[in-house]
């Protein structure tokens, strides 16, 4: 299934890297993940189809990094994900859920913005297509899966580069 989408390439944003104090806000962290695809016919169910049968996809997001046997997708039994749960939201909708997890009450460090505006919400704004992971459901969280207190993740499809963007931005 995956053959036409190859992996790009990958980015981490942990906020620790960007405070003095590693317990304010250090355990946020942004991790993004490009896809390319060739395949111009597919529509954006197939490009989510495609993104959950890739093998990054196979990630926990809970240090194991991609397994490409593995069961789970962040706190979720992968078995559980498929495209219809993915809800599509407008690019404003996205960077307000963005912008109250970064917190709004906290001065956000410079670099710290700077890289967020590169690697997130640069590419949300060339997106033809953002769609939003809904809960699940306790009956999907895997066996430890509790260990992030929240778990955004956003597929952003932009068919003029031909990319398929992961966004996950979570703690733990």
């Amino acid at each position: 299934m995956d053959n036409w989408l190859a992996h790009e390439e990958s980015a981490f944003i942990n906020f620790r890297r960007y405070l003095p104090d590693p317990k304010e806000h250090g355990f946020r962290w942004v991790h993004i993940k490009q896809l390319r695809f060739s395949v111009e016919s597919v529509d954006d169910r197939g490009l989510l189809t495609a993104l959950i049968g890739h093998e990054q996809f196979r990630d926990d997001y809970a240090g194991g990094g991609v397994l490409p046997e593995g069961p789970r997708h962040g706190p979720y039994w992968l078995r559980l994900i498929t495209p219809d749960l993915y809800e599509p939201i407008s690019q404003e909708k996205a960077v307000q859920i963005l912008r109250e997890w970064v917190d709004p009450l906290w001065d956000v460090p410079t670099e710290l913005e700077a890289d967020l505006q590169r690697e997130v919400f640069a590419r949300l704004t060339a997106a033809d297509g953002v769609f939003y992971l809904s809960e699940l459901g306790d009956e999907a969280i895997h066996d430890w899966g509790r260990v992030h207190d929240y778990f955004h993740e956003f597929v952003l499809i932009d068919r003029s580069a031909g990319r398929i963007t992961l966004i996950v931005a979570a703690d733990d």
